[in-house]
């Protein structure tokens, strides 16, 4: 069996995929194959990759399931790799070409009882870092990143499967949306991450992506939103500064929902409470802006 399995959640991106392939083929190392979790697409996803899987030239597996959004790809991806390790590259992401070689060579030589994975870097694609390098430390959890050293941008992530599979992303009805940071945060309590400060991924972001689509995604997952929320309110790794920012969101995406038992439902009353006048804020700024 491979080390590593790379997984691209995709929907509807058969016109853009065809980047990541062609990484994954320039690849230095041969350790690896490659997962395609289909997330219900309507255009040709399917003919091209059974093209693909005829040229024999990467182990390639495809999964096709009902439309549900990336977070419930994810959910499907980790109970189907077992592999050592697993790592998701977006359908409009590629590799950079010794990225497989970066992330075995460093797991053999710093994987211990306590390591969840590595972090590494996304570049654009002229070679410019996504937000800030990571700390010159050799371990580091992904919370800390953001809000211990103040990190920005999004890093790229490879994860034992077998500790992901532990925390399933919940998935409510209708909604398409919710952040894997949830399941990150959950094996940083026990585990740490390698840091290998180069770059792994070339990413580009979509206009029919997530991030040209921010506000409007707040009335359309509602439910993912507040129970995200609620989870880092009860964090117990999460700063004062966190949690009284997600509080702010927690009351505006509460009354944007129509909840009643909105305070009754969180332990940290006195954050929630505090959030209140900017709360109500941010509800009409989002309700105005959509």
């Amino acid at each position: 069996m491979v080390t590593l399995t790379v997984f691209t959640p995709t929907y509807n991106r058969a016109y853009c995929l065809d980047r990541c392939y062609k990484s994954l083929l320039r690849q230095t190392s041969s350790d690896f194959q490659w997962l395609i979790i289909d997330d219900g697409s309507t255009d040709n996803t399917k003919e091209i990759v059974d093209i693909w899987k005829a040229e024999g030239k990467i182990p390639i597996q495809y999964i096709y399931k009902e439309n549900g959004g990336m977070h419930t790809g994810y959910n499907v991806a980790y109970n189907s790799i077992f592999t050592e390790l697993a790592m998701c590259v977006d359908s409009d992401d590629y590799l950079t070409d010794d990225a497989v070689e970066k992330i075995l060579k460093i797991w053999k030589e710093k994987k211990n009882e306590k390591t969840a994975g590595i972090m590494g870097l996304d570049i654009d694609n002229t070679g410019k870092i996504i937000g800030t390098e990571l700390p010159n430390i050799e371990y580091m959890k992904v919370y800390d990143f953001y809000y211990r050293y103040k990190g920005k941008g999004y890093k790229k992530q490879v994860y034992r499967p077998e500790l992901m599979r532990k925390f399933v992303s919940p998935e409510f009805s209708g909604e398409r949306l919710f952040p894997t940071c949830y399941k990150y945060y959950q094996v940083d309590l026990d585990y740490d991450m390698i840091v290998l400060n180069e770059p792994l991924c070339v990413v580009e972001y979509m206009p029919d992506g997530f991030t040209s689509n921010i506000l409007k995604s707040y009335k359309n997952n509602l439910n993912s939103y507040i129970f995200y929320r609620r989870f880092i309110l009860e964090y117990p790794n999460a700063t004062l500064t966190h949690k009284f920012r997600f509080a702010v969101h927690y009351v505006a995406e509460c009354l944007l929902n129509h909840e009643r038992k909105w305070l009754a439902s969180v332990s940290s009353k006195g954050i929630v409470i505090a959030a209140i006048p900017c709360g109500i804020l941010l509800y009409l700024y989002i309700q105005v802006k959509t």
